[in-house]
C-alpha cells in the first residue's frame, strides 16, 4: 500500500521508490524544483515485484546511496538536496532536484553473469558487444563493459540494447558521456569495496539532467541529440550502488564457474528460481510469498553490505546527515 506524507502529493509510484511532490503550505501547490525520494521495502525480482517485503530494506538502500554519492561526487553531482526529511520517512529517503530523466538504463560490468551470462551463452557477445571465448559464470572481465538496456515500465522487461542503440535514443554526445560516467562509477566502486573484501560484479545506474539548463519544463518536448553534454549537468539520479542495483560478491569466496556467495537480492533471486518455491519463471502467474528463512537472510545480506563497505554500524532510522 502507497504511504500517504502530510504536505506532499504522491506523483509516482514504482517498484521499490515512490516519489513526492511537496506542497506549499498555503497555496496547496507544488514545490517545482524539488521532490521527495522515499524507498520503501518492497523487493523485485524477475521483472516481478514481491508480496513480501524486506524489512530495513529502504532505509539500508537510501543510507549507502548517500554514502556512495560522496565517494563518487568528482565523478558526477548527484541529484540530492537535503537529508531534512518528514518524521514519517526518516532514514529512508532525500528531497531530490527534479529532473528529466534519461531513457536509459545504463549498466556496466566487471564480471559476466545474470542476464549478460544467458547473452553470452547464445551468441558470445552482451549489448552487441563480443567478449573472448571461454568465460563462465563468474568470469572478470578484461575490463569493464557497458551493456545498457532500455527502460522498461512496471511488469514488463527491460531490453537489452547496443552501443548504437543508446546513440540513437539520446545521441552521440549523451551516450558517449554515459558510458564513460558508468565504467568510471563501476571502477571506482571496485577500488573502494576490494579494500573491504567486495567485489562488485556489476551496476545499474540512472542520470538526468535538469529541466531549467535546458531551457524547457518538466515536461515539454527534449531533442536529446542537440544537448551538448558539456553545456549540462549530468545528474547521477536514483541509487547507487546498492544491493539492489548492483551484484555484490565476497571477494574471499569468489570462484569461477559457479554461482558466487552474495551480499545481494541473490538470495531470494535463487530461491525463486529453486523446486522449493514451485515458481515457474517463465509463466504468468506472480512470484509467491518469501518464507522467512529467505527474509530474514536477505535482509542480514543488505546490512552486511552497508556495514562492510561504510565500516558503521547500520541504524534503520538513520542519524543526521549533512546535505550534500
Amino acid at each position: 500500500m502507497t504511504q500517504q506524507i502530510p504536505g506532499h502529493e504522491l506523483l509516482y509510484s514504482g517498484k521499490v521508490r515512490g516519489l513526492y511532490a511537496p506542497l506549499d503550505p498555503v497555496t496547496g501547490e507544488q514545490d517545482g524544483s524539488r521532490l521527495l525520494l522515499v524507498a520503501s521495502d518492497r523487493v523485485s525480482a524477475y521483472d516481478h515485484v514481491l508480496s513480501t517485503p524486506i524489512p530495513d530494506k529502504g532505509a539500508v538502500l537510501t543510507q549507502l546511496s548517500l554514502w556512495w554519492f560522496d565517494q563518487l561526487a568528482d565523478l558526477a553531482p548527484h541529484h540530492v538536496v537535503s537529508t531534512d526529511v518528514p518524521a514519517e520517512v526518516a532514514g529512508r529517503a532525500v528531497y531530490v532536484r527534479r529532473l528529466r530523466m534519461l531513457p536509459v538504463e545504463c549498466v556496466a560490468r566487471a564480471y559476466l553473469t545474470g542476464g549478460g551470462l544467458a547473452e553470452y551463452r547464445a551468441d558470445g557477445a552482451v549489448s552487441g558487444l563480443t567478449l573472448p571465448p571461454g568465460l563462465v559464470d563468474g568470469s572478470r572481465l578484461p575490463a569493464p563493459v557497458f551493456t545498457p538496456s532500455t527502460k522498461a515500465p512496471v511488469g514488463e522487461h527491460d531490453q537489452p540494447i547496443s552501443y548504437d542503440g543508446v546513440v540513437d535514443l539520446v545521441g552521440a554526445g549523451l551516450a558517449d558521456r554515459l558510458r564513460d560516467l558508468t565504467v568510471r562509477i563501476l571502477l571506482r566502486g571496485n577500488e573502494i569495496a576490494a579494500d573491504r573484501g567486495i567485489l562488485i560484479a556489476d551496476t545499474k545506474v540512472e542520470f538526468g539532467l535538469d529541466p531549467a539548463q535546458l531551457g524547457t519544463g518538466p515536461d515539454g518536448e527534449i531533442d536529446w541529440a542537440a544537448v551538448d553534454p558539456d553545456a549540462v549537468d549530468v545528474v547521477l539520479a536514483d541509487e547507487v550502488l546498492t544491493p539492489d542495483s548492483s551484484r555484490f560478491w565476497r571477494a574471499d569466496a569468489w570462484e569461477p564457474g559457479r554461482t558466487q556467495v552474495s551480499y545481494d537480492k541473490q538470495v531470494l533471486r535463487d530461491w525463486l528460481t529453486s523446486p522449493a518455491s514451485g515458481w515457474d519463471r517463465a509463466s504468468d502467474t506472480p512470484p509467491p510469498d518469501l518464507p522467512d528463512e529467505v527474509v530474514t537472510l536477505t535482509r542480514a545480506r543488505y546490512v552486511e553490505a552497508y556495514e562492510s563497505l561504510t565500516g558503521e554500524p547500520f541504524r534503520p532510522g538513520g542519524h543526521p546527515l549533512p546535505a550534500p
